[in-house]
Order: C-alpha cells, then sequence, then structure tokens
C-alpha cells in the first residue's frame, strides 16, 4: 500500500527509516508513535517530549536548515510542512536522496488524515489508529461558545496575525470565533486603526512565535480598551498529538 503526501506524492511503508522532521509538531507525533529511536535529526525548535528529543541531533531550525548536519546523517525520510520550511531548502535536501515528506494541515480534521500518514509510511498504523480513535471522539464531542470577534497575535514590531485559511483560525473556528480578513497574506501585518477595533470582540496574543506575556495583554487592552487574553500557542497551532490536548484547551477557551 502507498500513503499519499500533502502536495500528492506517494511513499510506501518502510519500517527501517531514518527520519529527520523539521517541524516540531510532527516531531511530537512521531515520538509519540513509539518512533523516535527512528528520529536521527530534528530542529531547535522540536522540543516535546522533552526526554525523548534530547538524545537526538539538531540540525538547525525550521528556516535555517544546517543542510551539512543533515547530510552527515544520512535520513531515508524528512518531513517537512508547507508553513514551517522554506521550499528552496526541501528542494536541496530532496537532492541529496531523503524522501521528502510533504504535510500540512489546514484544520482539526486534518489531523486524522496526518496521523494517517505518518502512521501508515513509518508502520505505525495501531498507534495511530488508536490515537485517532480519541481524537475523533474529541472533535465530536467540542462544543461552540459564544460567537466572537478575534484578532490572534503571533508577533509585535510589526504586529502580525493569522488569515482565516490558515489551522489556527480553523481552530478557533470550531468554537464559533472568527478572525478578520485583513488582505490576502496568510500571515498578515496590521495596524491598530479604529476600523479594525471597531470589528473586534477579543485580542489574543499568543505564547508563540513572539513570546507575549501576561503583562504584554494587560497594557494592551489598557491602551485599547478591549479585552485581551493570553493563550497558549502550542495548544492552537501545534497540529499532530498535542492537538488532541489542542481540543480541550479550545472548549475551556469557549467556556471562559
Amino acid at each position: 500500500m502507498e500513503w499519499i503526501d500533502a502536495i500528492g506524492q506517494a511513499h510506501r511503508p518502510d519500517p527501517q527509516a531514518r527520519i529527520v522532521s523539521l517541524v516540531p509538531s510532527v516531531t511530537e507525533m512521531l515520538c509519540d508513535f513509539g518512533l523516535a529511536p527512528q528520529l536521527v535529526g530534528r530542529t531547535g525548535f522540536c522540543v516535546h517530549p522533552a526526554e525523548q528529543v534530547r538524545a537526538i541531533a539538531k540540525v538547525g531550525g525550521t528556516k535555517d536548515v544546517n543542510l551539512d548536519k543533515l547530510r552527515r546523517l544520512a535520513p531515508s525520510h524528512v518531513v517537512v510542512n508547507i508553513d514551517e520550511n522554506e521550499k528552496p531548502t526541501v528542494d536541496q535536501i530532496a537532492a541529496m536522496g531523503a524522501r521528502i515528506v510533504v504535510t500540512h494541515p489546514l484544520a482539526p480534521r486534518d489531523n486524522l488524515a496526518l496521523a494517517a500518514l505518518l502512521g501508515g509510511v513509518f508502520c505505525r498504523q495501531a498507534e495511530a489508529a488508536a490515537w485517532s480513535a480519541q481524537f475523533s471522539a474529541a472533535l465530536a464531542g467540542l462544543r461552540p461558545g459564544t460567537p466572537r470577534r478575534v484578532l490572534y497575535c503571533i508577533w509585535k514590531d510589526p504586529w502580525m496575525t493569522v488569515s482565516r485559511d490558515t489551522y489556527i483560525a480553523n481552530m478557533l473556528a470550531s468554537i464559533g470565533w472568527q478572525v478578520p480578513t485583513l488582505g490576502t497574506a496568510r500571515y498578515p501585518a496590521f495596524d491598530w486603526t479604529p476600523q479594525l477595533l471597531a470589528e473586534l470582540d477579543l485580542i489574543l496574543l499568543s505564547s508563540e512565535p513572539y513570546r507575549f506575556t501576561e503583562a504584554d495583554a494587560t497594557a494592551l487592552a489598557a491602551e485599547l480598551g478591549k479585552p485581551v487574553w493570553l493563550v497558549d500557542g502550542e495548544m492552537l497551532s501545534w497540529y499532530g498529538t498535542r492537538a488532541l490536548a489542542g481540543l480541550h484547551y479550545l472548549q475551556a477557551l469557549a467556556a471562559r
């Protein structure tokens, strides 16, 4: 059987795969599926599960991969993501001869396809199926809260947010929260205009990739006169196995 990735490439199962993961949330899912012994490389941002990833070699960041280090690890497969990794870098890795497994979840339900892909290619179908059953039950049980118009901030200087076609926005939409449309970029920059503020019920400051703090939330709320909450970015942006905890976190947000 062959497994099809996010760009339509077919992959045969390989129980002996030597894997480099350039996607933090995927690294966590692979470890949770029992594949840590086959992970020969990761990024410095792949920090979960801490005890297991500590022994896995780092190959730089998600966008500044050290190609010489990666080459020396001689992976058979490199797992990448369309949003997180740069295509020119991925093309260079492909030229080394590694199989490139491309991921691109855009909504909570896409975690099921992600689990099936990784479980299938790396011969952990039982683990993937067991996790998917838990996730499907949690997703089916998710109950929307009060509809809100929210702005999810991921950066400052410049201020940046997420568009409606991102995984984060679709996670928020699952509890009835909608983000505004601000241009055509997937992660647009914006200014705090009166027109924008008039559209919003709530501002969310993510703990990553910019590390906003409670102090930032308090100061911004005082400045803008709008409610501002600090939220756990891992829970809302990490697909893979952390997304199961993310659904429970979403439910708590909806009830807040």
